[in-house]
């Protein structure tokens, strides 16, 4: 097993314990859009666990070094982004900024918040990644205010196809501290789920639109 996938399994392994992701295989939840979802994922949940958050944090900056360099600022996508990217920028002894998902309705109606000015770089910071839209539209209002945007890092991803097309078809790079197969391979180690549910689990990745309907 390399380093990268350790990595991968030991920050799964946080958020199935901190039950910022949780699996009912045989229960689904529903999501927001209507789809029916064995997996529920609230990443937020690990800015109440200092342990939790300290690694996350640490590994987001590996991350950043090993795979963009130094960005000139580090950005933060709302919410999710926000205190994690806080975090980043702290520990790397850099500026913060976030975007908002819509322009405010008052005032200067920024949509960026934070001092970010053309031509500088940054690394973008999310929690989850789901088909990707709402991080590449943070991405966009970067690049329409002539920043370089160097890519964005986020603790899991799904790993829908459609994330994966979007991302490639904005030339946005994505490095994710952890995944859906990499959480799907941990909770069976760790005794969350049997082998009979990870082929439900593998399953809804396939075509979570029309799974258990």
């Amino acid at each position: 097993m390399n380093t990268k996938e350790e990595s991968g399994l030991k920050v799964a392994e946080f958020l199935l314990q901190i039950k910022a992701i949780e699996l009912s295989p045989d229960n689904p939840f529903t999501w927001a859009s209507g789809w029916n979802s064995p997996i529920y994922c609230d990443n937020r949940k690990t800015l109440s666990y200092p342990a939790v958050r300290t690694h996350i944090r640490q590994e987001f900056v590996e991350q950043i070094n090993e795979n963009y360099g130094k960005p000139d600022v580090i950005v933060g996508v709302a919410t999710g982004g926000i205190a994690l990217g806080a975090l980043v920028a702290q520990d790397m002894g850099l500026p913060f900024a976030y975007v908002r998902s819509s322009a405010k309705g008052h005032g200067l109606q920024n949509l960026i918040e934070g001092v970010v000015e053309s031509g500088q770089t940054v690394v973008v910071v999310e929690d989850l990644i789901s088909t990707g839209m709402s991080s590449l539209n943070a991405v966009k209002a970067l690049e329409e205010a002539e920043v370089n945007v160097k890519g964005m890092v986020a603790i899991f991803s799904y790993g829908f196809d459609v994330a994966r097309e979007n991302f490639e078809n904005a030339g946005v790079a994505l490095k994710t501290l952890t995944d859906y197969d990499t959480m799907v391979k941990q909770a069976l180690n760790s005794g969350f789920i049997s082998e009979k549910q990870v082929d439900l689990l593998r399953n809804w990745r396939e075509n979570p639109s029309e799974w258990g309907k």
